[in-house]
């Protein structure tokens, strides 16, 4: 039954304005047109400005053409097609209805996105447009899209999504303010939620598994296994050296990792590369044997040494000692320098703790071969003095070699506390070779022994009973020394100085020159004892008047030997406080005995003539 005839048949006191208004519009023969309402109509014509619409109402309606061109500018209807437009008023004074295309999308726009909202559904949207706080989205009508919401995790170039289309979840909404949020995240979580529980369903140590790489770090790299992110370290990555996980890995790239652990508590999950492929350790001693020449690259260069890439994950260690023959070299980057190539032999292998070790001065002739025949001991050198310590000095002899000049073998008397009071760098001096030690790498050298030991001719220049003079050196608790000629000192014990009172050493400074008389002569151990109060005795006579009695040099000697009896006695006191020296070696001849057994062989020849 039609409305007509339903009103029709109606008292006229129970018609309602509703039903008055729907006879009135079936009678116009459009039903369900209203006002501020979407209608469908035929386009009946086209011009430059306007499109002609007919809605089957008492006026026809007209829609700006530019509603129906696209951003290029092109025409997107044709006369006959069907179209919905927006009616906004149904009165027209010159009978024309003015309706809007764009009106009639957005309000079905609205009544889609209000049943979505409804039914919990995903609404796919364009991202058209940067603003405070996140981005707008066409979603058939403007939405805001919170930079929060944007992904997992923080996005710091939103710019970059602008015209891409993604799905979204609608978190608030209101028609009444035309507010609407949207939210990628949470599709995105509700995923990686999904995707996790059938990733740990296959996880375990051991498994091969496929993987994005998610973010890179200076210690590794993150890959997303499905809903749960393993580490990736960089000792992990390759069995070579590498400086940065970006060396190998891209962000997005897809690679093939092996579980090395997985807590099933935490979620945490470790992962390994280079752990899928060959270990180059695993036939390590068979490609490297020992004695072996092997060529690779410098790719480290600590403070001990030079690490050598012989191929990728191997590497062997030169130490700075086995770099050069030359000891002066004190650090590897005077003769290497990173990505050179290099070549040294294999000293020794331990595959077990993966290292290799490796000599390059082995490859060159090593001088201490020939160190020998060029400098044999006894033979003279000349060379700079490069260092000085306590103990020596260190004289340049050949490239790479230095010797040592022990302080005692400076000097045959002097008494020397540091080599520095007599030398210093860059020196020029001539030694003597007296040891070389080619597998220690040691060579000996003496200054002192170009030189005649003095004390060997002692008895040609002194004998006993002279007087010498000298200054005095140095002073000690038992007396002084007396330097009698250069290098040669003697000891006048405190008993045998003219004054030996408390302040005994006050009458004695440095430098003060003194005589004294030769009582005790020991070559052996360099050792001469001298008098003061002897040398005052023989200026007052007593040794001159022997002197003049006797007309040899034996007798006068062999008359001396009984004068000096009391003094001889005195010296050996004063030896034994001195304590400087060790005494005399078993089997040496006692000069004083020496002197006296020649008096006794003279007198015993005069006798038999």
């Amino acid at each position: 039954m039609t409305p007509s005839e339903n009103i029709q048949d109606l008292p006229l006191n129970q018609i309602s304005d509703d039903d008055f208004k729907a006879f009135f519009d079936d009678l116009m023969g459009q039903k369900g047109v209203r006002e501020k309402s979407v209608v469908t109509g035929n386009v009946i014509g086209i011009t430059d400005d306007w499109v002609t619409v007919d809605i089957s109402y008492k006026a026809e309606g007209i829609v700006p053409t530019d509603e129906f061109k696209t951003p290029e500018g092109e025409l997107t209807i044709k006369v006959g097609d069907k179209v919905d437009v927006y009616l906004g008023s149904m009165d027209s004074d010159d009978g024309v209805l003015l309706l809007s295309k764009e009106k009639a999308d957005l309000m079905k726009a609205w009544e889609e996105i209000s049943k979505a909202v409804e039914r919990d559904e995903v609404v796919s949207g364009e991202v058209v447009a940067r603003v405070k706080g996140g981005l707008s989205v066409d979603i058939g009508v403007k939405a805001f899209l919170p930079g929060s919401q944007v992904d997992l995790r923080p996005v710091k170039n939103l710019d970059k999504l602008i015209g891409e289309t993604y799905e979204f979840k609608i978190i608030k909404f209101n028609k009444k303010r035309g507010n609407i949020v949207l939210s990628r995240r949470v599709l995105l979580e509700q995923e990686r939620a999904e995707k996790r529980a059938e990733t740990v369903e296959r996880l375990h140590e051991g498994a091969i598994l496929m993987g994005v790489v998610k973010n890179i770090t200076d210690y590794g790299a993150f890959i997303d296994l499905g809903g749960i992110d393993g580490l990736l370290h960089i000792t992990d990555m390759a069995w070579g050296r590498i400086n940065h996980p970006s060396e190998m890995f891209e962000v997005g790239q897809s690679v093939e990792v092996k579980v090395l652990k997985f807590d099933r508590d935490s979620q945490r999950v470790s992962l390994g590369y280079k752990q899928i492929r060959p270990d180059p350790w695993s036939d390590a001693d068979f490609k490297y044997p020992i004695g072996a020449i092997v060529r690779g690259k410098v790719v480290s260069i600590p403070d001990y040494g030079a690490f050598i890439e012989l191929e990728d994950g191997i590497e062997g260690l030169v130490h700075i000692s086995e770099m050069t023959w030359n000891k002066r070299i004190k650090h590897p980057s005077k003769l290497v320098e990173i990505g050179d190539v290099v070549e040294a032999k294999v000293l020794g292998i331990d595959v077990e703790n993966k290292r290799i070790s490796l000599g390059m001065k082995q490859l060159e002739a090593n001088p201490w071969d020939l160190v020998e025949q060029q400098y044999p001991v006894g033979a003279v050198i000349r060379g700079e003095v490069r260092n000085i310590t306590d103990f020596g000095i260190f004289v340049a002899v050949d490239d790479g070699i230095d010797g040592l000049v022990h302080i005692s073998d400076l000097s045959w008397s002097q008494r020397i506390k540091h080599p520095s009071e007599r030398y210093n760098k860059g020196d020029v001096v001539e030694a003597r070779v007296l040891a070389i030690d080619k597998e220690g790498e040691r060579f000996s050298l003496g200054i002192k022994q170009l030189t005649d030991d003095p004390w060997y001719t002692i008895h040609s220049r002194f004998f006993l009973g002279q007087v010498v003079e000298g200054p005095v050196v140095h002073r000690a608790d038992f007396g002084i020394f007396v330097e009698v000629e250069e290098g040669i000192e003697g000891l006048v014990h405190l008993s045998e100085l003219t004054f030996s009172g408390d302040d005994w050493q006050s009458h004695y400074p440095a430098g003060k020159k003194i005589k004294a008389q030769v009582i005790h002569i020991d070559n052996h151990d360099r050792k001469i004892s001298l008098s003061e109060q002897g040398a005052e005795e023989a200026a007052e006579g007593d040794v001159g008047e022997y002197m003049q009695q006797q007309g040899s040099s034996s007798a006068r000697l062999g008359d001396v030997m009984g004068d000096l009896g009391r003094k001889l006695a005195g010296a050996a006191d004063a030896d034994a406080d001195a304590d400087a020296e060790p005494p005399v070696a078993a089997g040496a001849t006692d000069p004083v005995q020496e002197s006296a057994e020649t008096v006794e062989s003279d007198e015993s020849t005069e006798d038999d003539a």
